[in-house]
């Protein structure tokens, strides 16, 4: 009696773990898996009507490399389509210039630029841009610039990016043909946002 006792207990055990295992296999097959799924190479980037800002470092130098600035700098955009954005750029500069002392100088530019964007997460762009110069070691100026980098999505929205530059700077209109060899680089590199 005893024996039948321990064995009808096994069973009665032995039924009930089954079904627990039966229960959690179907509660997994219900569960949907959890993933970390990529999106598509299609959700990456820029899209029109996004806007975008920027935040990033820079550096630069005249053309002899003697006279050398860096600053912060950050940017709106617009998209007008997929592929070109117009942009307002707006940079402070810490300058030691040849003449002794360090100044601060600014910059106000407006751009136009071409985005590539057949190739997924990198993105690069050219265009061109216009603004002006300003601050303590420089001769208020126009100038007028050449600038191509690349973004880097690191999500869908955001991105690491570089860029270079090369501007030529000018008092009027008419000189603007003229200050082409007498321009100045320009590197950054920083973080954007499309929202």
């Amino acid at each position: 009696m005893k024996h039948q006792s321990v064995v009808s207990a096994g069973l009665v055990l032995l039924i009930s773990v089954a079904g627990v295992l039966t229960l959690s296999a179907q509660d997994r097959s219900i569960t949907p898996p959890i993933t970390t799924a990529v999106p598509p190479p299609d959700e990456w980037g820029p899209r029109a009507g996004d806007r975008e800002i920027t935040l990033g470092g820079n550096a630069g130098s005249n053309k002899r490399f003697d006279d050398s600035f860096g600053g912060v700098n950050a940017s709106f955009g617009v998209f007008v389509n997929n592929s070109i954005e117009v942009i307002v750029r707006q940079a402070v500069n810490y300058t030691n210039p040849d003449t002794g002392g360090s100044r601060w100088n600014g910059s106000t530019f407006a751009a136009v630029d071409y985005h590539f964007t057949r190739f997924g997460r990198f993105v690069p762009f050219a265009g061109a841009n216009f603004g002006g110069l300003y601050g303590d070691s420089v001769k208020d100026s126009w100038a007028a610039g050449l600038e191509a980098g690349f973004k880097y999505y690191v999500q869908p929205k955001t991105f690491i990016f570089t860029a270079a530059e090369y501007s030529w700077l000018f008092q009027r209109a008419q000189d603007l043909n003229h200050h082409f060899s007498d321009g100045q680089y320009t590197g950054s590199v920083g973080i954007g946002f499309n929202f």
